[in-house]
């Protein structure tokens, strides 16, 4: 009973100490100080998710360790013959009838007869952008993720895909819908690594005649960025927090020649309690930073909500309108979805005088990717969702037709790009990335034509 105790505690120990080690190395490798690692130590040892999480994993290894002691002592005490019978049968049988039964499930929920010939005379072959963006004044966009800050190859295909604008994303961390302050991860008035590492990335993609959008987003441990909720006092801490934030990268913006420079990615709440300060933010941001601007705004925000459009130069839409209340709908049924949105993004554009700008669309590539396109994906995948490339190329090629040669619309961002990403384990994939799928080679047709010049 003791040596039970006492093994017990040892693994729970292990598992406490291989996770905090995991998370300073990381941690320590992106510039974060002491006084931060404390601080996410105490933000995630407080979350009760990963605690479940961690507990699930010490019970993982606590089980292996005992199945392993039962089994040694199982042939000791019975024989070879006896304990290799029951580890089969106890063991290795109900296993395999396990993965079986996932991997059938896996195959049939990824299993789509395609009728689609991939188009190779629409890439761009040249090795340099056509820059079309010059001539229409479309923003042939993707938002790109990397763990690598070499990432030429990764440009080599996004220029092959006709993508002319990138959108780099830093992300700000706030804990919960009810903390007053964003985490500020390096020292006030100097870059940390992770900036720098994003500078080098913007210089990689200038150097190769792309065009780039900043676009820091707030990512919350618990909660969502639009429905931020405090009180008066705790706005005011909230907000001045948020501007040291955004005056920072108004200034790498300025400083690194990038086009565009997006002040705030989907803050409802954030609008409506403080739409003065934001007025001043912008004021100031325009005395740091000499490019363009835009808002990015949820689809099922009001663009009469936002008080500062005509500060914009464009009205940014975070475009997930649902189009479509049927699975595996034909690419008509998709077209007519997008009639009741339309007008309302061609009357905002009289309105403000602004072009309309997807700063952020996409589409799964499973069969209900037009019901509530917002959904992320499950991470469960093709366990629990049946994949449908066609469906997210339907959607891909229903955007184009009715938005392309709209003289109001100044183009899209799609999410999301990983330069990590394979032919192989697209296969299987259900999730927004149109990589080594025919929505990227519909993309690539689209982004390669020249829609009605963009009007401002």
């Amino acid at each position: 009973m003791k040596k039970n105790i006492k093994l017990t505690l040892f693994i729970y120990t292990l598992t406490w100490l291989a996770t905090m080690l995991m998370l300073a190395i990381f941690m320590f490798r992106e510039g974060f100080s002491w006084n931060q690692f404390v601080e996410q130590c105490y933000d995630l040892f407080s979350n009760p998710s990963f605690l479940v999480v961690l507990h699930l994993l010490f019970i993982g290894v606590f089980g292996v360790v005992l199945l392993t002691k039962y089994f040694i002592r199982l042939f000791r005490q019975k024989g070879w013959r006896v304990g290799f019978k029951q580890f089969v049968f106890r063991l290795l049988l109900p296993i395999s009838v396990l993965i079986f039964g996932v991997r059938a499930v896996h195959y049939n929920n990824s299993f789509e007869t395609l009728d689609f010939t991939w188009d190779y005379e629409v890439e761009n072959t040249s090795g340099h952008t056509k820059n079309l963006y010059a001539k229409d004044g479309k923003h042939r966009g993707m938002s790109v993720f990397s763990r690598r800050d070499d990432y030429q190859k990764a440009i080599d295909v996004l220029i092959k895909d006709n993508i002319e604008w990138v959108a780099v994303i830093p992300f700000m961390y706030q804990e919960t819908e009810r903390t007053n302050a964003l985490v500020l991860r390096r020292e006030e008035g100097k870059w940390s690594r992770r900036d720098s590492s994003f500078a080098n990335r913007i210089n990689i993609l200038h150097n190769r005649g792309l065009h780039v959008q900043l676009k820091p987003h707030i990512w919350m441990r618990d909660g969502w960025r639009s429905n931020i909720t405090l009180s008066e006092e705790d706005w005011n801490t909230w907000f001045t927090s948020y501007r040291k934030h955004m005056l920072h990268y108004a200034g790498m913006a300025e400083q690194l020649g990038v086009g565009l420079f997006c002040v705030g990615t989907e803050l409802r709440t954030a609008i409506q309690h403080k739409p003065e300060a934001w007025m001043t933010l912008i004021n100031d941001i325009k005395k740091i930073y000499k490019g363009k601007l835009t808002y990015a705004a949820n689809w099922d925000d009001p663009i009469e909500a936002i008080p500062f459009w005509k500060q914009m130069d464009y009205i940014g839409i975070q475009a997930y309108f649902p189009l479509t209340q049927e699975k595996y709908p034909e690419l008509e049924a998709i077209k007519e979805g997008w009639d009741e949105h339309i007008p309302k993004l061609k009357e905002a554009s009289k309105t403000y005088k602004r072009p309309i700008l997807f700063t952020e669309i996409g589409y799964r590539s499973d069969n209900e990717a037009t019901i509530k396109p917002w959904e992320w994906g499950s991470r469960f995948g093709t366990l629990s969702k049946k994949k449908s490339d066609e469906t997210q190329r339907r959607a891909y090629e229903a955007l184009f037709q009715k938005l392309w040669d709209k003289p109001w619309f100044a183009g899209c961002y799609f999410w999301q790009w990983h330069t990590t990403s394979t032919p192989e384990r697209m296969k299987t994939n259900v999730d927004f990335t149109p990589r080594f799928k025919p929505a990227e080679n519909t993309l690539t047709q689209w982004y390669g034509t020249l829609g009605k010049k963009t009007k401002s």
